[in-house]
């Protein structure tokens, strides 16, 4: 396990390396590793664990009844998922969790997060403060989906979702983590349409982009 990669987490910020091995054993902390499309979680199942991703990457993913697709969200190394479902006893997820590659992720039991175990380890508070701060920060994340799916053109999306992705890596050339199926899936619209208007982008000067590495113009 990459006790490294956990200290840079949102969840273990600031806590030394050392400190963070005497946590995992409290937490009932366990590493799985899945293959690429493995399905981590799916809609309806109960859990009380919220994952960490220590390699690869995830996708949260809302199929309706029809077949449809929809990606709400990435979640890259380091990132947390689950966390809300994991809060909430007993809720069934409403969305399926799965690899986009191989991946490994560390399972932790929020129930003893949030509640001080017989030793009393005084890392609890530290804990229960920056599971806060990831559940206000996955609102804000929702809250910028929504300003990528809101516009009602196909255009004004993709220009949404390459604006918001420029500022997050301080780039005017970024590298959106999905294929163009995946892309259409995120921004909730028609991959052949999706294509159609990348390409009509690229030739009025608006974008340039080869695969899914895109420069806005």
């Amino acid at each position: 396990m990459n006790i490294r990669i956990l200290s840079g987490t949102p969840l273990f910020q600031g806590i030394k390396e050392q400190e963070i091995e005497a946590m995992l054993q409290c937490l009932s902390a366990e590493e799985k590793e899945f293959e690429k499309d493995a399905y981590i979680y799916r809609t309806g199942d109960i859990t009380g664990r919220l994952g960490i991703v220590m390699e690869g990457s995830v996708n949260i993913i809302k199929d309706d009844v029809w077949g449809n697709r929809k990606i709400i969200e990435n979640i890259g190394q380091g990132q947390i998922f689950a966390e809300t479902y994991a809060c909430l006893k007993g809720e069934a997820m409403m969305v399926d969790v799965q690899a986009l590659g191989p991946a490994r992720v560390l399972f932790v039991d929020v129930k003893r997060i949030l509640t001080t175990c017989p030793s009393a380890c005084d890392f609890h508070a530290r804990l229960i403060r920056s599971l806060m701060y990831v559940l206000a920060h996955k609102n804000l994340v929702l809250t910028k989906k929504m300003d990528v799916i809101t516009p009602k053109s196909l255009r004004e999306r993709v220009l949404v979702y390459l604006s918001q992705e420029s500022v997050k890596q301080g780039n005017r050339m970024v590298t959106v983590p999905f294929n163009r199926q995946q892309m259409a899936d995120y921004l909730s619209v028609d991959r052949s349409a999706l294509s159609g208007e990348l390409s009509r982008m690229q030739k009025e000067g608006v974008i340039a982009y080869e695969k899914n590495r895109f420069q806005i113009l």
